[in-house]
């Protein structure tokens, strides 16, 4: 048989094998199939694709550690129905949801108030009425005092506490740091001074008084009308508890208002041991600074989840005319109660119900004396305020 060569230029257009060809195997192979079974051009080929894979990896890999920028989430905000607006002259904490919780597990804000009004230009106790938004640390920071000085010299208006203030209320305003006090017939100058740790001639010489130390006569009995009231210049006084607690059987206390549970109330004792009642570790507002600041300002968001921090029954649950807006008191028994202030309309568990440590009881809000979505967080032993930040698990 003759042979019928072919070469690569008339390779396309040679006519299709006969019966009567009989060409041997490497003459019919195409150049396709010469590439495919070539094992070094496969070998080549796989190396530049692994090639460029592995550039693109790296690259990529590169990329996401130099460049670590994530679209954040877009937050989604709900409107508390009794938010309270402020008056923009009036100072208040500035509130923040931001979770940034550096140097420790709490963040505290820092409040920025008008300058104070110089000391000096107030020679003569002055009235001051209080507004929507007031608070004590705010009235404080107007008039160059310290808050101590503003409750002390009103506990004959609002108590020795800050849950007294409210709209329209008109407080006595030093002119320097100290307190008020109104004389009783039957005091001794030694006595008082010494409660509240001053001098008699403290109280004698101060001009405001209008003490004579020429006739004020005996201390023990001074010559000092009933009802006067009298400036003691850097006079302090201890705190007075006057929410009480149960003793067996739990009972609201109505001194909060008429969120007070009506009747006796038997219900689950704590277990001594109290944890977080938020999410929120950290603060955004006030610190606990009693007797001003009785409690922890957490911060959060409106809808925030609020827990009970122990095992206990609730005798409180409703508003509150202390400023405390939306309340829930829990009482453990054995003299311990948890505050929760501030909360969400129509988010409170109802009075008399057995709550376990860690429920929910609420959601955070911002009602009542309140600016910005928090919860006011207070605990409290026989009716005095404990620093909870010595208790949170």
């Amino acid at each position: 048989m003759v042979e019928n060569p072919k070469t690569i230029e008339n390779l396309g257009e040679s006519a299709q094998p006969t019966a009567q060809d009989s060409p041997q195997p490497d003459s019919q192979t195409s150049i396709w199939s010469k590439l495919i079974n070539n094992t070094k051009l496969w070998q080549i080929g796989i190396s530049i694709v692994a090639f460029v894979v592995m550039v693109l990896a790296v690259w990529g890999i590169g990329s996401a550690i130099v460049d670590r920028r994530t679209a954040p989430a877009l937050p989604t905000a709900t409107v508390s129905p009794r938010a309270e607006s402020l008056p923009g002259s009036i100072p208040s904490p500035a509130f923040s949801a931001e979770t940034d919780r550096s140097g420790g597990v709490f963040r505290q804000v820092d409040v920025a108030f008008a300058a104070p009004k110089p000391v000096e230009e107030r020679t003569e106790v002055i009235k001051y009425t209080v507004q929507q938004g007031d608070t004590i640390f705010g009235i404080a920071e107007k008039f160059g005092l310290t808050p101590e000085t503003v409750l002390w010299s009103n506990r004959y208006v609002i108590g020795d506490t800050p849950d007294g203030l409210v709209i329209g209320v008109e407080l006595y305003i030093l002119p320097e740091d100290g307190l008020y006090h109104q004389w009783s017939e039957g005091e001794g100058l030694n006595g008082v001074s010494e409660f509240y740790g001053v001098k008699p001639e403290d109280i004698i010489n101060y001009p405001l008084n209008g003490l004579d130390p020429d006739t004020i006569g005996d201390y023990a009995n001074p010559r000092i009308e009933p009802g006067t009231m009298l400036v003691v210049p850097g006079g302090e006084r201890p705190t007075v508890a006057w929410i009480v607690a149960r003793d067996a059987p739990a009972s609201g206390n109505s001194y909060l208002g008429p969120g007070a549970c009506g009747g006796i109330i038997y219900g689950n004792v704590g277990t001594g041991t109290f944890t977080w009642p938020t999410t929120a570790t950290w603060l955004s507002g006030y610190d606990y600074t009693p007797p001003v600041h009785n409690g922890l300002d957490f911060d959060g968001d409106f809808g925030s989840p609020i827990f009970a921090a122990d095992t206990g029954v609730i005798v409180y649950s409703g508003w509150s005319d202390r400023g405390y807006g939306n309340l829930i008191v829990v009482d453990h028994d054995d003299g311990w109660q948890t505050f929760y202030a501030h909360l969400l309309d129509a988010t409170l568990l109802p009075c008399g119900s057995n709550v376990q440590k860690g429920q929910l009881i609420a959601s955070m809000g911002s009602t009542g004396n309140s600016s910005g979505p928090h919860l006011h967080f207070e605990l409290r032993l026989n009716g005095q305020p404990m620093n909870p930040w010595l208790f949170l698990n």
